[in-house]
């Protein structure tokens, strides 16, 4: 069963496999407003800070790749003024930590359909992906206004194109073709899938990157995760046995023609 994280979790990550690639549903900022008695915007900006922990821990431990689920294509459906709220908070977050993060040799990198933003914002993401390009330290994936479904989508509308015009046959589409198509196609796939909050579920995030990441979910809220809570999730998938649906028993490898 993918993991549920435990207090008592071994978190000593000098030994561990380190992933390349981890991304996050940052989930429980609202119940951690409540919780914490204070308004749902500032448990958006407490998560913002839960952000810059858990890149500064990737940093620590070599981890390559951070993608963060920061507005998904449903939280249009939220309520007008907090996603007014969540995009400016975005646009203060671009303005005001793009330069640190360039500085720290990280490349920012965003994932997901952007017509819908506000003209400034857009061009603010842009200067952002232009200022970083060069960046070999780390990279940071935000993905915003961005679902799965919709990736595999775009994908499969530009193969599309290509068998209409003549381009490609049907017959030519692959999964490997596919996935040269999917967004970040040119960066490591997610080793590790981490969710907060409680809820154990993928929530239309990375459907295809995803088919193999070790999945693991905790009951802490996101700005509550910290650079131990991350330690304990690394220390879990070091312990865990990635077979990409292949096993070999009793020193057996399947391969030709199989009786029935």
């Amino acid at each position: 069963m993918p993991g549920i994280s435990s207090p008592d979790a071994d978190v000593d990550a000098s030994a561990a496999v380190i992933p390349q690639h981890v991304a996050i549903i940052m989930d429980g900022n609202n119940r951690w407003a409540k919780r914490n008695g204070v308004p749902g915007p500032a448990g958006h900006r407490a998560g913002v800070e839960a952000v810059r922990n858990v890149l500064r821990a990737c940093r620590s431990q070599g981890v390559q790749v951070l993608t963060v689920f920061a507005f998904s294509s449903e939280n249009w459906g939220r309520p007008i003024p907090e996603v007014r709220a969540l995009l400016a908070l975005l646009s203060r977050y671009l303005r005001s930590e793009v330069r640190e993060l360039h500085k720290d040799g990280i490349r920012l990198r965003f994932i997901g359909q952007r017509t819908r933003f506000s003209a400034r914002l857009q061009r603010l993401m842009q200067q952002s992906e232009l200022l970083t390009a060069g960046n070999t330290e780390a990279t940071l994936v935000i993905a915003v206004d961005y679902g799965g479904q919709w990736d595999v989508t775009q994908a499969a509308r530009k193969l599309a194109e290509q068998v209409k015009t003549g381009e490609l046959e049907p017959g030519d589409i692959t999964p490997e073709l596919i996935d040269s198509h999917i967004s970040i196609a040119d960066l490591p796939r997610p080793d590790l899938f981490i969710r907060t909050g409680g809820d154990a579920r993928i929530s239309n995030f990375m459907l295809w990157q995803c088919a193999y990441s070790e999945l693991y979910f905790t009951n802490t809220l996101w700005p509550d995760f910290g650079e131990l809570e991350f330690a304990r999730a690394l220390a879990d998938y070091s312990r865990r046995e990635r077979r990409f649906g292949v096993r070999e028993p009793d020193g057996i490898v399947a391969g030709g023609e199989l009786d029935a």
